[in-house]
């Protein structure tokens, strides 16, 4: 369960609910060079009880007999979740034909089962995913297709992640602290952490909605957006769809956080990490093309985190969905993760070829490059083209014949990079992201909550009947906020394509998407 719920007495936060919350989904497992007979492994974070296995992967495969054979031998037993229906896609004889001349062993269609560790055996040790994988490659059994599920992050830059690595491994891509970085050897990156510096803070707009004053295309635009959801506001009621999509992600209004802000840690009020982050994206959206039709898709909880098969499962009711005739120009990925062996031969490609069946339906995909300085590649982001390519191949094979995947790194108000930006070959453009301005939630709804803190102004000085005080540094009621990272960056590109879509003649279509694409990257590039 995510989330809050209401006792039916009192309507107070039911405790037993927030602290479910506080237990960690997943755990860092730091593997180094040193360690067993393997190959070295990078930090990330999973859930450490399942693993997920492929539907890439066909149900005859002996890759699932080496599997169940392996975990009996390590004195476990994994079992099938068996909680929820998931989605199965279909899919045409001559795409399975061409992925398997990219892998042989992937003749399923993609989506992924969650298998649920166990012990089976009283002496064994407590099961942990990774101690699979580990086994396996020691013993050189090859198991294509299954791996861990990851626990990701919506991207706005923090500097009080809740893992610690010397290679950071996720973000929720803004930045964000509720108080100003404190330390005794801070980097200068954690600046973005603090009010004034480009961390979340208060501020006002007295701007016109950009729909008034930009001229309605002829053509329209669908940007759907998988984030923690979209809160009102008044810029963007007029524009998200909050029905053509219905059902897909993760739908319970008691844990949404563009409506519950604090669900996580001490009752003391303060805004979670990730709470206003799809509203914010979706502003930047809306700010630069106006009047595209916004689709946010909830995928991700007040902290930021989101799991691995609640992703697969969202992208593939999109796929479905947009097969069957619905319709999304540009997909905004503000998030993303480390992967603990980015290599190809240990890397599962599911995530890969659902944004390629969106890709070739004309789809254009724009992914956050995450906030941690580092030119580790960060997923999905790094799925699209790397210059140079690395001598071993990047982690994943395209065929090349969808439209473009885009991956953004964040620049300053300035336009130098922004120091917390990721980097490397895998990084295609970098836009604004640092100390940007959109939107957070305005109530209007009944049961929805104020998107206002517990910190209070430092001063309060009512005088004939004005309420007189100093800023309240985390009352965002009045709809608009400044926060930083790539998170912030990505929209803004997606929102610059969708424009140029909106502004092309051309019927909607690969190639369309490839020069509205190309325009923009173009401009960006100088």
């Amino acid at each position: 369960m995510r989330g809050r719920a209401m006792t039916p007495r009192d309507g107070t936060p039911d405790w037993r609910r927030r602290a479910e919350r506080e237990l960690p989904r997943g755990v860092v497992r730091v593997v180094t060079k040193d360690d067993a007979a393997l190959d070295p492994a990078l930090s990330t974070a999973y859930v450490p009880s399942r693993l997920l296995v492929s539907t890439l992967l066909p149900p005859d495969a002996p890759t699932r007999v080496d599997l169940d054979t392996l975990v009996a031998e390590l004195g476990w037993a994994l079992e099938p979740e068996r909680d929820r229906r998931r989605p199965r896609l279909e899919e045409p004889d001559e795409v399975r034909k061409e992925r398997l001349t990219r892998y042989p062993w992937a003749a399923g269609t993609p989506g992924t089962e969650r298998f649920v560790l166990r012990k089976a055996q009283p002496a064994a040790p407590t099961p942990d995913a990774w101690d699979v994988l580990r086994e396996a490659r020691a013993r050189g059994i090859e198991l294509p297709g299954v791996g861990l599920e990851h626990v990701g992050f919506v991207e706005p830059f923090h500097s009080t992640a809740p893992f610690h690595s010397t290679a950071p491994f996720h973000s929720t891509a803004p930045f964000h602290s509720t108080a100003p970085f404190h330390s005794t050897a801070a980097s200068p990156v954690a600046e973005y952490d603090t009010v004034g510096g480009g961390g979340r803070q208060v501020v006002d707009y007295v701007g016109p909605d950009p729909a008034t004053s930009a001229r309605k295309p002829a053509g329209g635009a669908v940007v759907a957006v998988l984030d923690t959801g979209c809160g009102a506001h008044p810029w963007l009621d007029p524009v998200v769809d909050r029905t053509t999509f219905a059902g897909v992600g993760l739908t319970d209004p008691a844990d949404d956080p563009e409506r519950h802000p604090d669900q996580l840690g001490p009752l003391d009020g303060i805004i979670d990490s990730g709470s206003g982050h799809g509203t914010f994206v979706s502003g930047l959206v809306h700010q630069k093309a106006p009047h595209a039709r916004i689709v946010p898709i909830r995928i991700a909880g007040s902290d930021g985190e989101w799991e691995e098969q609640d992703l697969v499962d969202a992208l593939v009711e999109l796929v479905q969905r947009v097969e069957q005739g619905e319709r999304i120009d540009v997909l905004n990925l503000s998030l993303g993760y480390y992967h603990e062996t980015p290599v190809r031969s240990q890397f599962d490609i599911t995530t890969a070829e659902l944004l390629l069946r969106l890709r070739r339906a004309g789809t254009v995909v724009v992914c956050s490059a995450g906030n941690e300085s580092t030119d580790r590649p960060f997923f999905p982001a790094a799925y699209g083209p790397w210059d140079p390519e690395p001598a071993e191949g990047s982690p994943w094979i395209d065929p090349g014949d969808g439209a473009p995947l885009i991956s953004v790194g964040a620049r300053n108000p300035n336009g130098t990079v922004a120091l917390f930006s990721n980097l490397g070959p895998w990084v295609q453009v970098y836009e604004r992201g640092a100390a940007i301005v959109s939107t957070l939630p305005v109530v209007r709804e009944r049961g929805a909550e104020a998107f206002a803190g517990g910190v209070q102004a430092a001063g309060a000085d009512p005088l004939g009947g004005l309420q007189r005080e100093t800023i309240d540094p985390d009352d965002f009621t009045g709809g608009f906020g400044i926060w930083s990272g790539t998170s912030f960056a990505a929209p803004v590109v997606a929102g610059l394509v969708a424009a140029e879509l909106q502004a092309a003649a051309a019927e909607p279509g690969i190639e369309r998407s490839r020069d509205a694409s190309r325009k923009v990257l173009d401009r960006l590039r100088g």
